[in-house]
């Protein structure tokens, strides 16, 4: 591989950018695409399609070769909450990174929560630390505004992936005008997944745990190219 394409790669991986690898089999030059320069490429909609799936091949009908490099998702969990204790176990299995933000010492704790990073402060102090991306999945369980608002807001800013947050569609919409007032914009808001995770009847913890991550697998695979 050519040294300028390599160091790109690498820049690319310390960026957490997503980037493609395309090879000539037949010898010819290769090229990278990354996220800036792959609208209007020659094998955009492949591309795009084997940055959703994460897999490196051949393009049918072609002879050039795509190598996949897409940053691991992360996951923000905003609440130290049951749905979050039955979330984090299923997330760490689909290969998801979690991390518990939750500024209440009394839920935010090692024992209710092994083996996960485990930030018990406000979002304005925790979040920062974390380099939310567009390669996060950010959920907000505690429906508490004062917790909840300032973590969306966040989420907007660094352009998540995914965007949810707990609560009926009477509690969503006292969000929404909430967040509005506090300079959203409508396109912002309306990105918030509410009520959060897929319609499929979920009544327990674990079952709003298997919907959230439904939802979010469905955006990582469908929406991230």
């Amino acid at each position: 591989m050519r040294l300028d394409l390599l160091q790109a790669l690498n820049r690319a991986r310390a960026d957490r950018h997503a980037a493609v690898l395309v090879t000539d089999l037949d010898g010819g030059e290769a090229r990278l695409v990354t996220e800036a320069t792959l609208a209007g490429d020659p094998l955009e909609e492949p591309i795009r399609a084997a940055l959703r799936t994460g897999r490196s091949g051949v393009v049918e009908g072609t002879r050039a070769f795509l190598t996949v490099q897409v940053p691991p998702a992360k996951m923000v969990i905003v609440g130290a909450v049951h749905i979050s204790q039955a979330l984090v176990p299923m997330a760490k299995m689909l290969g998801y990174d979690p991390v518990i933000v939750d500024p209440r010492t009394a839920f935010a704790t090692p024992e209710r929560f092994p083996d996960v990073t485990l930030l018990a402060e406000w979002p304005d102090e925790a979040l920062p630390k974390l380099k939310v991306d567009r390669f996060t999945a950010f959920i907000a369980l505690t429906h508490d505004p004062k917790i909840d608002d300032p973590a969306l807001l966040h989420a907007f800013e660094r352009g998540c992936f995914y965007i949810g947050a707990l609560g009926s569609r009477k509690t969503h919409a006292k969000r929404v005008e909430r967040l509005t007032g506090k300079g959203a914009s409508p396109e912002a808001v309306a990105r918030i997944k509410a009520p959060i995770g897929l319609a499929i009847g979920a009544i327990s913890p674990a079952e709003i745990a298997v919907s959230i991550l439904a939802e979010v697998t469905q955006a990582w695979r469908q929406g991230i190219a």
